[in-house]
């Protein structure tokens, strides 16, 4: 089998020749390739590179392709630091008032070159790869937290304690924004799309909450995604234990959960239906400790889920850039043996 099988029968529920690997490294692609955040995220071509060079030197199965979780919110005007060696990030809120939700236009987010960047990178990728290594463009942010970087998270907390009218249009407005880069990666030739909601977790809102205000609109992103025949991925980092059981109403393909998050919890709800992307901790396994420590990490989650084909090994969340090689290899290397 080569990367895509496995991947692929991983979703599809059936057993590959052995456990597929799939990392959250941008940030380490780009240190090892010598090219800063600022490089990888300003030439689609560098950014390819970068993973390319990851897969042949690693041997992993699929490549996430990741830039930063400021992309939709910039294209739709919310100002972003672009900080020459970490990530972009937003910093202020883009609606100061909820009356400004009246003075929102419907926006192409195709025409932002940042967006382009994301699209270009995955045509190349694919264009090298072909039908050997699995895809996975990531769509940046789900609607729930595309409508906290417009308000800042805090904002919009109290937003939808006192105006819940508005927030909904809020998140509707997000959701045709979100769903439009769905579009836009799957044409480019994803095998599969995903986002991210992690401001939709226990840590920020009380599960009750999380299935009123964000579920729906995070199946929104699923049925999208299926409209465009590619298979869908939420991530949401944290604990997200108190939430499992609403999160399996959705259908989702598969999910990208935090080491934070009970994995015995993760299987009951998931084993038998969706693909489990992870769950080795990316900072003090991945990045600071042992390949010992990584092996006892991966093998873990493997003796969990020893009867179920629905995993992908990775980290649940983004790596770090200074991970070591010989902790990367630990990972691959247990995978390989599974």
């Amino acid at each position: 089998m080569n990367g895509t099988q496995r991947i692929k029968a991983a979703l599809s529920g059936e057993m590959p020749d052995r456990r597929p690997v799939m990392l959250h490294n941008f940030m380490l692609a780009a240190r090892e390739a010598g090219v800063t955040m600022r490089q990888y995220r300003d030439d689609p071509e560098i950014a390819a590179k970068c993973h390319i060079q990851f897969v042949e030197k690693y041997g992993v199965d699929g490549v996430l392709f990741d830039v930063d979780t400021a992309l939709t919110a910039g294209a739709i005007g919310v100002k972003v630091d672009f900080p020459e060696d970490d990530p972009a990030r937003t910093h202020e809120a883009f609606l100061t008032s909820m009356d400004d939700i009246d003075s929102l236009a419907d926006i192409d987010i195709s025409t932002n070159r940042r967006i382009q960047h994301s699209v270009e990178s995955i045509k190349i990728l694919k264009r090298y790869f072909g039908d050997e290594i699995f895809i996975r463009g990531n769509c940046d942010q789900a609607p729930f937290s595309l409508a906290c970087c417009m308000r800042t998270p805090t904002d919009f907390m109290m937003d939808l304690m006192l105006d819940e009218e508005r927030s909904i249009r809020l998140l509707e407005y997000a959701t045709t924004i979100c769903k439009q880069f769905i579009r836009l990666m799957a044409d480019a030739g994803s095998d599969m799309v995903s986002n991210g909601d992690s401001p939709a977790g226990p840590s920020m809102i009380s599960p009750e909450m999380y299935e009123q205000f964000a579920l729906p609109y995070e199946k929104a992103m699923l049925e999208e995604a299926h409209k465009q025949g590619v298979p869908y991925l939420l991530h949401i980092c944290g604990n997200t234990d108190l939430i499992l059981e609403r999160m399996a109403t959705i259908g989702l393909d598969a999910v990208e959960l935090d080491y934070k998050t009970d994995t015995h919890k993760i299987y009951s709800h998931f084993s038998s239906s969706t693909t489990l992307f992870g769950t080795v901790d990316p900072s003090a396994v991945l990045a600071l400790g042992t390949p010992q420590r990584v092996e006892e990490e991966t093998l873990k989650i493997g003796r969990i889920y020893k009867d179920s084909p629905y995993l992908v090994l990775g980290a649940g969340c983004a790596i770090p850039p200074m991970a070591p090689p010989e902790n990367i290899r630990a990972l691959i290397r247990v995978a390989q043996e599974m």
